[in-house]
């Protein structure tokens, strides 16, 4: 499916080598797996400091109760929400964030996320970014993978695996990763949906606090040991 991305940089190829290899370990991943565009955004905040599975249940609860709707989740109580979500972990922190995030949408476009995400990506980054409790890497996969715009999210499993393959250090910020990724690959929102969700599977079974280095299907991918950036 980017066999035949085009990339002139070091770096470039260095992140097509990684992707060829997840891609053909790990095959198509599917992200982001949600039935609608609400069901993501809640998802991103969900996802928080926890695993997928927690988050899932949470979910599961939300939809048991019909209340996967924005104007749902506007007239629910905050902790009503918070109890729903508890399987999530940190519910009342993430359950006063969700309000936040479904408060700043019926404000600003009256709950109809189709006239939300009609604005350029960078307006509507910096305008997530505003709402208390939403972070670069949750705004950035509401723009991802409920918007369909080509922003890379860096989590800390993209941290973790460039680090030990020598393509970043210990003092790279968030925007710095990014842009190694937006700046060196050809600018494809299906491309970055999958590299990203192959990441999180790869740091989720392979390169872990104590990595599976032996099986990972990163093993031949030996990085430049100079600085990439």
């Amino acid at each position: 499916m980017f066999q035949d991305m085009i990339i002139d940089s070091l770096t470039g190829r260095r992140l097509n080598e990684m992707f060829g290899l997840l891609y053909n370990y790990f095959g198509p991943q599917g992200w982001w797996p949600a039935e609608t565009t609400v069901e993501v955004i809640v998802g991103t905040v969900l996802t928080q400091n926890t695993n997928w599975n927690n988050a899932a249940k949470a979910i599961e609860n939300l939809k048991r109760r019909e209340l996967l709707s924005i104007n749902a989740l506007h007239s629910l109580k905050e902790t009503e929400l918070a109890q729903e979500i508890q399987p999530a972990g940190y519910f009342n922190i993430k359950a006063r964030r969700l309000k936040n995030l479904i408060n700043f949408f019926m404000e600003c476009c009256q709950g109809d996320l189709s006239l939300f995400f009609e604005g350029n990506t960078q307006t509507l980054r910096e305008q997530l970014l505003s709402i208390k409790g939403i972070g670069p890497e949750t705004a950035d996969s509401i723009l991802l993978y409920a918007g369909n715009r080509p922003v890379f999210v860096i989590d800390a499993y993209t941290y973790r695996i460039l680090m030990r393959h020598s393509m970043c250090d210990e003092q790279s910020g968030y925007h710095e990763l990014q842009e190694t990724f937006m700046d060196n690959l050809p600018e494809d929102t299906q491309l970055f949906n999958e590299f990203h969700a192959l990441i999180v599977q790869t740091g989720k079974d392979y390169c872990r606090k104590k990595p599976v280095c032996n099986a990972c299907p990163l093993k031949e991918w030996e990085a430049d040991s100079r600085q990439i950036f």
